[in-house]
């Protein structure tokens, strides 16, 4: 008999430490060799660290929330041959994906294995605080498919459910959903930690409004002709280009808008009371995934066409929902776009994304009464909700600044105008 060591991995780009988001093993739980019996979280990657011998688990070195050292011990595994004491599993690192159920952005699942036994005909018996083993990619899909995983039976020998067998349980027409009583009474209460991605939110968000003195300007905006326009463009879209939103003009109308004020586009280190200025317009568009909110960046929007901006928000959007999204990607804007769409409401107070110094909130399109100095005619109209940190911006630049967005998308034309 011996003992394995299994250390936090390092996972690079000087991370000291990371934190521990979910367990897929306990004490005394048999384990394989490659059986992922964690996940771990830095920033927004998640990495999965696999067992890389076959034993028994004696200890674990943390619970789920806690932050751990990289190279600190984290598992204990008794193997049946010669073990090898202050082992360190392999460095790995995987692609985020949006898991609900934990409340983090975790490695999508891996392939099965050849050797997949038979589809058991009747599901797993688990106590009702065991929690099935998945991972979290195929935990998110079974959640959107409204699957209950303790009801689906894995086809692998360590009793891991894939992607596969959760098709075949939807593909038998099988649901888990059962219609609860009428105006039944609950009198449960849950206590939920927050851990992973929604730790993250709740940390940068109090970052942000302790630190940063916001001030909030909202604006009206006829959207009329910029509507009629996108209607336009996008009717005579060619095949490669992706539908417009309003989103690329204001990203385009950004760009007008700063280079008269680049303090806008800017971040702001209060530690060392320096502000960077951006010559790159790097837009982050905050868009919600169903682990949380994440802000994937189009890089450049000074260097890209309507089309361009459109492509790139298009392709990272999806990237950030399915999990494909990199470090790179989500990290780096130097002002951010927040919007609800059609749930824009009329009035939002955004928070800025720390550490820049001003983010640009889109309420949705309603068509209003507006008085053209003879009568009141139907308009398409739009608030722009847009907080600023007031230790940079005084009141009348967060104004002007939005005055000028405002003439840019009444005057749709003048975004394409260059100089």
């Amino acid at each position: 008999m011996g003992e394995f060591t299994i250390k936090m991995p390092d996972v690079g780009e000087g991370v000291a430490e990371a934190e521990l988001v979910e367990w897929h093993v306990k004490a005394g739980d048999p384990v394989r060799e490659d059986m992922v019996i964690a996940a771990v979280m830095t920033d927004k990657a998640t990495v999965e660290i696999p067992s890389p011998v076959n034993g028994t688990v004696t200890w674990l070195g943390a619970e789920v929330g806690d932050t751990v050292a990289v190279k600190a011990p984290l598992v204990r595994i008794e193997t049946d041959g010669k073990g090898r004491d202050d082992a360190q599993a392999p460095d790995q690192s995987a692609p985020l994906v949006a898991n609900t159920q934990s409340g983090a952005e975790e490695a999508p699942a891996r392939p099965q294995p050849a050797h997949a036994k038979p589809l058991p005909s009747s599901p797993p018996s688990l106590a009702p605080q065991e929690k099935p083993l998945a991972s979290p990619s195929v935990r998110l899909f079974a959640l959107e498919s409204g699957v209950d995983l303790r009801q689906v039976p894995p086809t692998r020998p360590d009793g891991r459910i894939q992607r596969e067998d959760v098709e075949q349980y939807l593909a038998r027409g099988a649901s888990s959903l059962a219609a609860p009583a009428p105006f039944a009474r609950s009198t449960s209460t849950e206590e939920v930690k927050l851990t992973g991605m929604r730790r993250r939110i709740a940390e940068k968000m109090s970052l942000s409004t302790s630190r940063i003195p916001h001030i909030t300007y909202v604006e009206e905006i006829d959207m009329t002709a910029l509507e009629d326009l996108r209607a336009t463009m996008n009717r005579d879209r060619k095949p490669e280009h992706p539908k417009l939103t309003i989103l690329p003009f204001l990203m385009r109308a950004i760009v007008k808008a700063v280079a008269d004020q680049p303090h806008i586009n800017a971040t702001f280190n209060d530690d060392a009371g320096i502000l960077t200025r951006s010559g790159g317009v790097h837009v982050g568009i905050a868009a919600q995934t169903p682990a949380g909110l994440v802000v994937p960046v189009v890089r450049h929007a000074e260097a890209r066409t309507i089309w361009d901006c459109a492509g790139e928000m298009a392709r990272l959007a999806e990237a950030a929902r399915n999990g494909t999204a990199t470090r790179d990607e989500l990290t780096g804007s130097t002002i951010t776009i927040s919007s609800l769409g059609a749930l824009g409401g009329i009035v939002s107070t955004p928070v800025i994304n720390h550490p820049e110094v001003a983010i640009i909130g889109v309420n949705k399109i309603a068509t209003r009464p507006a008085w053209d100095g003879a009568q009141f005619v139907p308009r398409k109209m739009m608030n722009l909700s847009s907080s600023f940190d007031h230790r940079i911006i005084d009141g009348w630049d967060a104004a002007t600044f939005i005055q000028r967005i405002r003439v840019l998308l009444e005057t749709p034309a003048l975004i394409f105008i260059e100089g």
